[in-house]
């Protein structure tokens, strides 16, 4: 069977692969640029994710506000915590899902991951215009939402 792609389905699929080469680009960048911090992009990810909340999460709160699979932010999070980075409190709404929570040593090295990318990502955003970049922002928001939502759909349509 062959579908043909509307115009838009078009330039969206070169955005999509576009969107690909970038990603790997920045999972290489965040590592080069946080290796000497005891991180790597995965693990700047999920305690970025903690920080930035303001507040402990479960796993599952920092996968689906990262957009990842829970097992995948669980191994992280062990890692963070073999490397006392983070650590595991009770959670008063679950019994079973602990919550994660920067320790000392883990908000230092995000604040100097943070301090660093301020400086690499104003070098990297120089020349471009802030305007095209918050368009780009926002349209990059609205598909992943339309993707959240129909994967979302799914799961209710294929039900327990």
């Amino acid at each position: 069977m062959n579908e043909q792609r509307s115009l838009a389905g078009q330039h969206l699929t070169e955005l999509i692969l576009e969107t690909f080469r970038l990603n790997g680009a920045l999972l290489a960048a965040g590592d080069q640029l946080v290796a000497e911090l005891g991180l790597t992009s995965a693990r700047w990810q999920v305690l970025g994710a903690i920080m930035l909340s303001g507040r402990p999460l479960s796993v599952a709160q920092i996968a689906r506000r990262m957009g990842l699979s829970r097992q995948a932010v669980q191994r992280v999070a062990n890692d963070l915590a073999a490397a006392r980075l983070v650590a595991y409190q009770a959670n008063p709404d679950h019994k079973r899902a602990k919550l994660v929570a920067p320790t000392e040593p883990g908000a230092a090295a995000y604040a100097a991951a943070d301090a660093r990318q301020a400086v690499w990502v104003s070098g990297l955003a120089a020349g471009l215009e802030p305007a095209a970049l918050a368009a780009a922002s926002t349209l990059l928001r609205r598909l992943y939402e339309r993707c959240r939502s129909a994967a979302d759909d799914e799961d209710q349509a294929n039900g327990p």
